[in-house]
């Protein structure tokens, strides 16, 4: 091959990887996509310990989180109430030590509440199981118990929390809770709730009845001022079953209530 068909052959692969660079920038260009800048300030050599620190790479690094998911003013059909709903939690990507609390407040007084303590070890993707002790106090007598159950999202991003609890005399108990976030817009959060506590024998003394005590199914609506700091508003129904619904009737309340809520929530 002369020396004249080999320029040729190079002018030619030239210009053709022209037009591929020239056609697939058009192709971007079309698609909304634009190729950022190299950077300015390349990222310079580092050893092991600093790349893991600064990538957050390192699997063995302890985290710790508190999140108020419910802090509110209700007004109820039986007055005004005050309700909480927090966790917090400290540990490494398997393992963590839980606190967690929920409760209500009327008139004055704490009308029930309870404090958990739990150990979370995570089985599987997105899925944990807690062990530990709850406390239970407010009006009525106070209970303990012991601890099991399972934290996750289901498919289709559903929060879920189901918990058997084992007290003293041979009392059982079950909670579940499922919610969920459905973004409306970046900001505006719209979340479905619904908590069920369920008994396995009457306890008079705490004012609980056997079988589905209570249930509860609500909505709220948040705007998120920040991630981590968000007022809502929103609606929220309660219903006393059984035996339950006949200690609360024995003490003048309302068994079937309608709610309204407005409240923060605040997470760091």
């Amino acid at each position: 091959m002369s020396a004249r068909a080999s320029r040729h052959i190079v002018m030619a692969v030239a210009f053709a990887s022209c037009g591929l660079a020239f056609a697939q920038q058009q192709d971007d260009e079309s698609n909304g996509h634009i190729a950022p800048a190299p950077p300015e300030h390349p990222m310079a050599p580092m050893d092991e310990d600093r790349m893991m620190d600064v990538m957050a790479m390192d699997d063995a690094a302890t985290y710790a989180m508190f999140r108020l998911d419910r802090f509110e003013y209700a007004d109820t059909d039986n007055g005004a109430a005050s309700a909480w709903s927090a966790q917090a939690w400290i540990g490494k990507d398997f393992d963590k030590l839980w606190l967690r609390s929920e409760g209500e407040r009327a008139h004055g007084d704490t009308e029930h509440a309870d404090v958990e303590i739990l150990w979370d070890h995570a089985f599987a993707t997105y899925w944990d199981t807690q062990l530990g002790a709850r406390h239970d106090f407010g009006e009525g007598a106070d209970r303990d118990w012991a601890a099991f159950g399972v934290r996750g999202l289901a498919p289709y991003w559903f929060e879920v929390s189901a918990t058997a609890y084992a007290g003293s005399a041979g009392r059982s108990a079950l909670r579940v809770e499922v919610d969920y976030d459905l973004s409306l817009t970046q900001r505006w959060i719209l979340q479905p709730r619904i908590e069920i506590n369920a008994y396995g024998k009457d306890d008079p003394a705490a004012r609980l009845g056997s079988g589905l005590s209570d249930a509860e199914l609500g909505v709220r609506l948040r705007y998120e001022i920040r991630r981590e700091f968000a007022p809502y508003i929103g609606v929220e129904w309660s219903r006393r079953f059984g035996r339950t619904a006949d200690f609360e009737r024995a003490e003048g309340l309302d068994v079937n209530d309608m709610r309204l809520v407005a409240g923060l929530r605040i997470w760091y």
